[in-house]
């Protein structure tokens, strides 16, 4: 893990996102045993070979030939995928396992590197033993996945995310968007542990912002293991300091977990978690003493078993069916002022092509969540921000009809933004509702006083009151304060079953 900061543009969701689809098959117990074997051979490695892992070392390319030696035998499709750093050959080590669908790809990842002072194997021998004994448990029980599973374990982390970065960089944009989820695992045997899992609704309000549409999913997808274990977890940002950051600058969902590095525990953490407070997470980080020995075999243990619970569940979910969507490359036959009652004058909702504008930070998006097209008040920039944002009042739009099965569960699932400047207040607003034979209101979201930069955020809520109705959603956004700045977009409504 490096020492570096990348930022994510906040938002906040108004309502909770439910986990991942039920029906998936029972996790494994990841052996204790079996990973601290691989930490064994990456400490013999280190040891004969100057006592590092580092990029462009000997060590780091035995590392990466014992890794890939494993999953060969095991029946992964395996690739030692090059790359050059700072003068010296570094190597991403890249299995997929047979079937599951190419286009649904979850990813689990990990760097294999050290830095140059030690053998790194907290930091992060911990996390590539824990996928690699994942991936063989994998092979062991010869699993059948819905999604595709790829895992990966990344060179030259601790020179700036290199190996992931050139990966990600490297891989054709339709490939790109088959990597439905990214999962990563960096430094999960701290010896005075943290249970940290990536924030990926940004809950925690602090830091960065969430992760992609997708990432809260992951989140609570790995707090319901840790709960059903019975320990606390806490967030942790998205601060870019691991491979998760090229995934989700390519708006790739990410999650992941994480025991801490050079932070100093708390007197509340310890309470929380036990361990002492007063010292570092792992008072080896980057340093010599980075060996076998530094290592907490409950954490470790913990964590390898989060993670099996992580891929099971996620991978052999059976995707929800979808009952109707609209990704907004086509016109659907959306009506704007259905009742006409609106009152803005510019700004109005429609379908099409955004472009950029910002005034103190992005208020209107010109980066879609998919294709060329969203649903946007006023896709123009013009000379300033606030040329096409909504002014005077209310713009709504309404879907066609949707006629919904008499059976669920029914979920409803969308990408949203509200951006507005300090000049707003909390009578303007973004809203969706679903008309059937009632109306209710699924997401509200109010301004503020305060400047709102515009984000990607997702949103769900469940249908089943109006199962066997023919529906429509209705969206409308107002700029009720005033002359303040106000600016919102849709993107990717779907309904499943």
């Amino acid at each position: 893990m490096r020492l570096g900061i990348a930022a994510v543009i906040a938002s906040s969701l108004a309502i909770a996102l439910p986990g991942i689809p039920a029906r998936a098959a029972a996790s494994p117990d990841i052996s204790l045993a079996n990973v601290k074997a691989h930490l064994a051979q990456l400490q013999s490695i280190a040891t004969a070979n100057g006592g590092t892992r580092a990029h462009g070392r000997p060590g780091y390319l035995a590392s990466a030939n014992y890794v890939r030696g494993q999953l060969d035998a095991a029946g992964f499709t395996t690739t030692l995928q090059s790359f050059t750093y700072n003068g010296a050959t570094g190597y991403n080590v890249i299995a997929d396992w047979p079937g599951g669908d190419p286009n649904d790809i979850l990813m689990v990842g990990a760097h294999l590197d050290s830095v140059t002072a030690g053998p790194g194997i907290n930091d992060n021998g911990s996390g590539s033993a824990s996928i690699l004994e994942t991936a063989l448990e994998v092979a062991r029980q010869s699993l059948q996945p819905a999604k595709h599973l790829r895992f990966a374990w990344w060179g030259a982390e601790e020179l700036g995310l290199r190996g992931s970065q050139f990966y990600v960089n490297n891989l054709p944009a339709a490939d790109r968007a088959r990597i439905k989820a990214y999962l990563n695992f960096d430094m999960v045997g701290s010896p005075n542990p943290g249970y940290f899992v990536y924030d990926g609704d940004n809950s925690d309000g602090t830091g960065s912002g969430p992760g992609p549409a997708g990432s809260a999913q992951l989140e609570k997808t790995i707090q319901d293991y840790f709960t059903s274990i019975g320990v606390p977890t806490r967030g942790t940002d998205f601060d870019g300091r691991s491979d998760y950051g090229p995934f989700i600058s390519a708006g790739i969902p990410a999650g992941g977990t994480f025991t801490g590095a050079e932070g100093i525990k708390s007197s509340a953490q310890a309470t929380l978690w036990g361990g002492t407070a007063g010292q570092a997470f792992d008072a080896c980080y980057h340093r010599s003493c980075d060996t076998s020995a530094n290592i907490n075999d409950t954490a470790l243990d913990r964590n390898a078993d989060a993670i099996a619970y992580a891929v099971w569940t996620i991978a052999t979910a059976v995707p929800p069916a979808v009952v109707w969507q609209d990704t907004f490359e086509t016109a659907t036959g959306w009506t704007v002022n259905p009742s006409s009652t609106d009152t803005a004058t510019t700004g109005q909702w429609e379908r099409g092509d955004p472009e950029d504008t910002n005034s103190s930070g992005a208020k209107q998006l010109g980066t879609t969540v998919s294709g060329s097209n969203d649903l946007v008040t006023g896709r123009l920039a013009g000379t300033s921000a606030g040329d096409y944002d909504i002014d005077g009042g209310v713009t709504s739009i309404q879907s066609p009809p949707i006629m919904l099965p008499s059976t669920g569960p029914l979920n409803l699932s969308l990408s949203w933004y509200l951006a507005h400047g300090s000049n707003a207040s909390s009578a303007d607003y973004f809203r969706v509702r679903v008309v059937g034979t009632t109306t209710t209101t699924v997401l509200n979201q109010t301004g503020s006083a305060a400047n709102r930069n515009g984000a990607w955020a997702t949103a769900t809520a469940g249908l089943d009151a109006f199962a066997g109705q023919t529906v429509r959603i209705l969206i409308d956004a107002a700029d009720a304060s005033g002359a303040s700045l106000v600016e919102a977009g849709v993107d990717d409504v779907k309904i499943t079953r």
